[in-house]
């Protein structure tokens, strides 16, 4: 497999983003991860989505790591520092969930809060659960699990055909797009720092194909049946939603209703912020998170 890694100084003076960087390889990928407070902590293990990387935590990863917890936000491979396959065949849903799960066996990562969001959940839940003894609660935001079988919204058809099709693909301009408020330019240069040119940009033009649009998509049956483990899932379960997301919105009320762990939970709803609410409401959300830990 081919790839390509972004020049480190594209990461250089980024704002609120001065962590130290780590790396672990993976089939012959470096894998990058943001990992920081206490090593011993029980991990919070922040999956990010499309087209972002582990910038788009940066307004959580320290209120986690003050409340004593172990933050770790690792870019997919494609994505952010990590390594970046050039050919758009080189991605799979199916691939990125294994990447994901030796990722987590090459940190030993155990009694896991995962925090997901956009494909942070397609791949973490899919990850949770086929690893369920490694995890010990789940937040939820702005994402889902789909099969195939479920009507999705006509933004989420359209932004489809644009990254297969649309010769401009402006990362950080596509993050603003997802966004509810206006950010800065400084901003959005940092959503497009790991991606200086079309080359670099596979996983990004790959990753909204391989969302299951129809029941015989490749990853149905295995998301059928991770959702059929969720309908037994028992451990503390929260969805954190924004309230202008026009994805994802409403999506929680199915996990509010099938997941046995999500019974009597504080089910919050993230006003104000878009698709993207880590970006615009990250240390309202990163409080969730830690209230939600201390409470379980």
């Amino acid at each position: 497999m081919e790839s390509i890694r972004t020049p480190e100084e594209r990461f250089q003076n980024l704002p609120d983003f001065d962590f130290e960087p780590n790396y672990v390889d993976i089939d012959d990928l470096r894998m990058h991860y943001v990992d920081e407070g206490d090593k011993s902590a029980d991990p919070v293990l922040l999956l990010h989505g499309e087209p972002s990387w582990s910038f788009l935590y940066r307004h959580m990863i320290r209120p986690i790591a003050a409340a004593g917890l172990r933050a770790v936000a690792p870019d997919l491979p494609g994505f952010g520092r990590s390594d970046k396959p050039l050919r758009k065949s080189d991605y799979s849903y199916a691939q990125h969930v294994d990447w994901m799960r030796r990722f987590i066996e090459e940190l030993d990562l155990q009694n896991i809060t995962l925090v997901c969001q956009d494909w942070g959940s397609l791949i973490g839940l899919r990850v949770a659960a086929e690893n369920e003894s490694r995890f010990a609660r789940i937040v939820l935001a702005n994402g889902g699990l789909p099969t195939g079988e479920q009507q999705l919204p006509r933004a989420f058809l359209m932004w489809q055909r644009f990254a297969r099709w649309s010769p401009w693909f402006p990362i950080g301009r596509i993050v603003q797009s997802g966004t509810a408020s206006e950010l800065s330019a400084e901003i959005v240069s940092a959503y497009d720092a790991p991606f200086p040119s079309a080359r670099y940009k596979a996983g990004a033009r790959a990753f909204p194909q391989l969302v299951p649009t129809r029941p015989d998509d490749p990853a149905s049956a295995a998301n059928k049946a991770a959702l059929e483990v969720f309908r037994h899932w028992d451990k503390p379960f929260l969805t954190a939603f924004s309230n202008r997301d026009p994805i994802t919105r409403g999506g929680e009320r199915l996990w509010q209703a099938e997941v046995p762990g999500a019974k009597n939970q504080p089910h919050t709803t993230i006003r104000g912020g878009g698709h993207f609410l880590q970006e615009e409401k990250g240390e309202e959300l990163a409080q969730v998170v830690v209230d939600f830990i201390a409470a379980t």
